[in-house]
């Protein structure tokens, strides 16, 4: 029996050392594709000059950041008149959400939101926990098609002039909302951005520099919290994504 055990012993180390082996001769290349892209540290082209540099320095010794907090709109159905409102589980969802972000107790500066029906309710309804946060609608969160999704799905087709036209405004609302604190900024900044699950996952793979086809790949659910952080360095990093830990089971839908 001690031999048989001794005999394992040996063959499993032998087996080990292999694996160490052909792992550093190979690499991992059978388990990972190498990237050969790099962060981008001045994606927003904040840093124009040594003098912009010795600013933004400033600001990361400071440690002033800009949180970002998307909010998916509620669950919603179509009215008589055709227009996507809020259900009744979609009204509670926003309530909801409100008394989340109300009880993380954030300096909120302002609750941005898309015109489409759905998102401009749950705006309102949030709003309702957060009175005096200032309200601001915006065409450029409307819901689109940010971008032609890969791999593709055979449900969803959009024609390629939708592509052309939502894809640019997608790309300028991620331009005008998502950028590192200014040099004057002293205080970390927080702001709400009621609108859509396409516009959300494209900011996100914006945000960290991933694919921006690569935004169907995941899914979000109504009234999601997805936040957002941007470092004064122009680093960015997701604490959330798509968290849908306030609200019950039985209020958590996606469709």
């Amino acid at each position: 029996i001690m031999a048989k055990f001794a005999l394992r012993v040996i063959l499993a180390g032998a087996g080990a050392a292999c694996a160490v082996f052909w792992t550093q001769r190979n690499g991992f290349k059978a388990h990972t594709r190498p990237s050969t892209a790099k962060w981008d540290s001045n994606w927003d082209h904040r840093v124009e000059s040594k003098e912009n540099e010795k600013e933004g320095a400033e600001n990361v010794k400071r440690g002033t950041s800009r949180h970002i907090l998307l909010i998916r709109h509620g669950n919603y159905e179509r009215n008589a008149a055709g227009e996507k409102v809020l259900t009744t589980a979609g009204r509670w969802q926003a309530a909801l959400t409100g008394q989340r972000l109300r009880h993380l107790n954030h300096p909120y500066s302002v609750i941005y939101h898309s015109t489409m029906p759905r998102a401009v309710e749950t705006a309102d309804l949030i709003h309702g926990t957060l009175p005096d946060t200032p309200l601001v609608s915006c065409d450029l969160l409307r819901e689109g098609a940010p971008a032609i999704p890969d791999p593709p799905v055979s449900h969803w087709t959009p024609k390629p002039h939708e592509f052309f036209s939502d894809g640019a405004r997608i790309e300028a609302a991620f331009r005008k909302y998502f950028y590192r604190s200014p040099p004057e900024q002293m205080h970390d900044s927080f702001e709400i951005i009621v609108c859509h699950a396409n516009v959300i996952r494209y900011f996100v793979c914006r945000a960290l520099q991933l694919p921006p086809e690569a935004w169907l790949r995941f899914n979000i659910g109504h009234c999601s919290v997805t936040a957002v952080t941007i470092r004064p360095n122009g680093d960015v990093s997701v604490s959330a994504l798509g968290n849908t830990g306030h609200l019950p089971p039985d209020l958590v839908t996606f469709y």
